[in-house]
C-alpha cells in the first residue's frame, strides 16, 4: 500500500503545474507535450510561414505605392513635354523663329495643291 500511495503522490506532483514549472521548462517534459510534439512543430512552422507571408505582402504593397507615385510623376512630365512641343510647333512660333534667324524662308501665300498622276 505504501508503494501505491507513493505513486499517487508522484502523479499528483507531476500533474501540478506551477509558475516555476512553466518558467523552468519542466512543463515541456509532460506526457501531453511529448505526445503532441509533431503537432506543435507543425503549428510553429505554419506561424513562421504566416509571419513571412505577411511581411512579404507588406513589402510588395510599399513597392506598389512607390511605383504608383513614380508613374504619376512620369505622366505629368510627359504631359508637360507634350504641351511644350505643341507650343513650339505652332505656325506662328515657327514663323517668329525663322524671322529672328534672318533666313530667306517665307510663309507661302499660295495654298498647297495636290499633284495627281
Amino acid at each position: 500500500m505504501e508503494n501505491n500511495q507513493e505513486k499517487k503522490k508522484t502523479e499528483k506532483a507531476k500533474k501540478h503545474t506551477s509558475l516555476k514549472n512553466i518558467i523552468g521548462g519542466d512543463i515541456l517534459a509532460t506526457d501531453f507535450f511529448r505526445r503532441q510534439t509533431k503537432l506543435l512543430v507543425l503549428i510553429m512552422v505554419l506561424i513562421l510561414f504566416y509571419i513571412h507571408n505577411r511581411y512579404a505582402c507588406q513589402q510588395q504593397m510599399v513597392e506598389i505605392d512607390r511605383l504608383k507615385k513614380e508613374l504619376i510623376d512620369i505622366k505629368y512630365d510627359a504631359l508637360t513635354r507634350s504641351s511644350e512641343l505643341m507650343e513650339r510647333s505652332r505656325q506662328s512660333r515657327i514663323e517668329e523663329y525663322i524671322s529672328t534667324k534672318e533666313s530667306d524662308l517665307q510663309t507661302s501665300t499660295h495654298p498647297p495643291y495636290l499633284i495627281k498622276k
